[in-house]
């Protein structure tokens, strides 16, 4: 009994811990684009809902990728020829790999590999960051490195939802019904 008492509350602690970040100001950061402009988050974002994928290892970079083109197809995509029930969505969308600690040197060199490799479309929306992790880490509730984190923001740049890992229809869907309720909201 008392194991099942200690487990309940570590579950709970973890899932209080996994969500403390939301209704927080997202951390202030400085990330260079694909197409080599530079946005500062959350303040260039100011004023629409923001979708944000972070990672801060090979592994999670990997898993990062496996979500491009879904949330290309439902956040950034813009039909040409919208039929009656097409919906569109109008929200910043970004994907972040992290390049700190002794991963920094590489920045230059990814970056110029992933310009040959990530579709023209969406490259506006990959941003690289360089720098320290710590400031992150305990902002965000970063607990492991191997798997991307995504946050939606407001317009005013705190974090509504959150979720992380590999990407699934369900995270997907999560993460659509997130940024709509916020948005009905309003």
């Amino acid at each position: 009994m008392k194991r099942s008492i200690l487990a309940l509350a570590l579950i709970i602690t973890g899932s209080i811990a996994a969500f403390s970040q939301i209704g927080e100001q997202f951390p202030a950061m400085e990330a260079e684009t694909l197409t080599n402009e530079f946005v500062d988050l959350p303040k260039d974002i100011l004023g629409k809902y923001t979708l944000v994928g972070m990672a801060y290892s090979k592994k999670a970079e990997e898993y990062l990728k496996g979500w491009f083109e879904p949330v290309y197809n439902q956040f950034i995509y813009k039909n040409p020829n919208p039929g009656p029930f097409d919906f569109s969505f109008d929200i910043n969308t970004y994907f972040i790999p992290m390049f700190t600690g002794a991963k920094r040197p590489a920045y230059q060199n990814v970056m110029k590999k992933m310009k040959k490799t990530i579709d023209l479309r969406l490259q506006p929306n990959v941003l690289f960051y360089k720098g320290t992790i710590k400031g992150y880490k305990e902002a965000l509730n970063f607990d492991g490195k191997e798997i991307p984190y995504f946050y939606v923001l407001d317009p005013k740049g705190k974090v509504v939802y959150t979720t992380s890992g590999r990407f699934t229809k369900q995270k997907m869907q999560e993460i659509t019904d997130a940024v709509e309720s916020a948005m009905e909201m309003e």
